[in-house]
């Protein structure tokens, strides 16, 4: 019978496997960016892939990451969580990071009108990451069910 791990353990693993999350959504938004994704669907973003943008980024999945403690979040399978948790920073992105940070406007549609899909889509990838590599650390549970 192994037993679960403390709080503070517990806390450790889910905000590392938050900054992984943040980790592939950082590269998932460059990649968008310099190949021309961005370009095609109309968004005037390009991120530059530097040591603060990409700290930011990691720093804050892994914040993010703590989401996938709360008990009120426990949906299954796994993937219906993922997608859930990953509306609450697109939330966020969109109705305070661009429009009171970034003067972007609310949903960030001075950068272009596909500005919110593009988010959603990057949430996403930080949100599936996140889940993945919970499920092969933390959970040792089936990915897909």
């Amino acid at each position: 019978m192994t037993q679960e791990p403390d709080f503070l353990t517990r806390a450790s693993l889910y905000f590392a496997a938050g900054g992984i999350g943040g980790a592939a959504n950082s590269f998932a938004a460059w990649f968008f960016g310099v190949t021309g994704v961005n370009t095609l669907l109309g968004i005037s973003l390009t991120p530059a892939f530097t040591p603060g943008w990409l700290y930011l980024r990691v720093v804050w999945g892994g914040i993010w990451g703590l989401l996938f403690l709360l008990p009120l979040f426990r949906l299954q399978p796994l993937y219906i969580r993922a997608t859930f948790l990953s509306l609450i920073p697109c939330a966020v992105q969109l109705l305070i990071v661009f429009p009171l940070k970034l003067k972007k406007g609310y949903w960030g549609l001075e950068l272009g009108t596909m500005t919110p899909l593009l988010i959603l889509a990057l949430n996403l990838v930080w949100g599936y990451t996140t889940a993945l590599w919970l499920a092969l650390t933390v959970q040792r549970k089936p990915v897909l069910g």
